[in-house]
């Protein structure tokens, strides 16, 4: 079922899906350079898949537009997590993945969205999904926007360590990707 969902998004979308390809490779690469264990990268890796999944439910016209969104379209996009959980809900195998799914965009001070939690309330895997998820959307091409350079995109992960990202886990991919633990992905 999942798979199913997967595909249906990359018949929709084919640049989400392209990113959620980019940001599985890039969070299975971290969670592995920190040592989490087969079955925590495994759960990861499908959460990684169909992190954006609730996109599906979001405009074509939003996704696709050139330009700021307004505060409505905006609120629309940030349907998503929310949208993407109750789509996956009903799938039991699944189950591991909603967290993933529903708290990607949670931000370490609690400004982030739906839920606004802050730090250790948010679950591990989606606070990795953070990091990457942002690293891989700055360093894509968007329909509003070109990509900034990886030097940037890193500078940023850096000066939001500790708002937007969990420090610990930032401060693990900057010093992953130094070490060259990510000297092939596809973001590279």
């Amino acid at each position: 079922m999942l798979a199913a969902l997967a595909s249906a998004q990359a018949a929709r979308d084919p640049s989400t899906a392209a990113h959620c390809t980019r940001v599985t490779d890039l969070a299975t690469r971290l969670a592995s350079w920190l040592g989490w264990d087969n079955a925590h990268v495994e759960r990861l890796r499908v959460g990684a898949r169909v992190h954006d999944i609730g996109k599906v439910m979001v405009s074509d016209r939003i996704l696709r537009k050139r330009g700021p969104l307004s505060p409505q379209e905006l609120a629309e996009i940030r349907t998503h997590p929310t949208a993407g959980a109750r789509l996956i809900a009903p799938v039991g195998p699944a189950q591991y993945a909603i967290p993933y799914v529903l708290f990607h965009h949670e931000r370490w001070d609690g400004d982030g969205y739906p839920m606004r939690r802050p730090g250790a309330d948010v679950p591990e895997g989606a606070r990795l999904l953070a990091v990457v998820d942002a690293f891989d959307a700055m360093t894509s091409t968007r329909p509003y926007r070109r990509a900034l350079p990886t030097l940037h995109a890193l500078a940023e992960i850096e000066r939001c360590s500790g708002t937007q990202f969990d420090p610990e886990i930032a401060h693990a991919f900057l010093l992953a990707w130094s070490a060259g633990a990510f000297a092939d992905a596809a973001a590279s």
